[in-house]
């Protein structure tokens, strides 16, 4: 899993190194949008891999405590909707700084 996740990060740092290289005067085409969708796309696997470990540790703790299952949950969803907020305006920072 670690290989996996060293390949990955090494690609999309090529991929975002690669972006104003490529780039032309006078036209945006595909390559002034790449780094704000790999940016997009890092933030959105980031925030499903936080979220899924928030449910799967909130689930373990209900399953080992259940009489503590309601304040396990309000904790969870707190968490779950601090980590949407910044996903959200990771999206938009990567969108307002899309070439258009």
């Amino acid at each position: 899993m670690i290989k996996w996740l060293k390949i990955a990060s090494m690609a999309c740092f090529a991929l975002l190194i690669a972006s104003p290289a490529m780039a032309q005067d006078g036209t945006a085409g595909m390559t002034g949008n790449l780094g704000a969708a790999v940016g997009a796309g890092l933030v959105i696997i980031g925030a499903g891999l936080g979220i899924g470990k928030i449910g799967a540790s909130a689930v373990e703790s209900i399953a080992r405590q259940p009489e503590m299952a309601a304040k396990i949950q309000t904790a969870m969803i707190i968490s779950a909707a601090l980590i949407e907020g910044a996903t959200f305006f990771a999206l938009v920072v990567c969108m307002l700084f899309a070439k258009n």
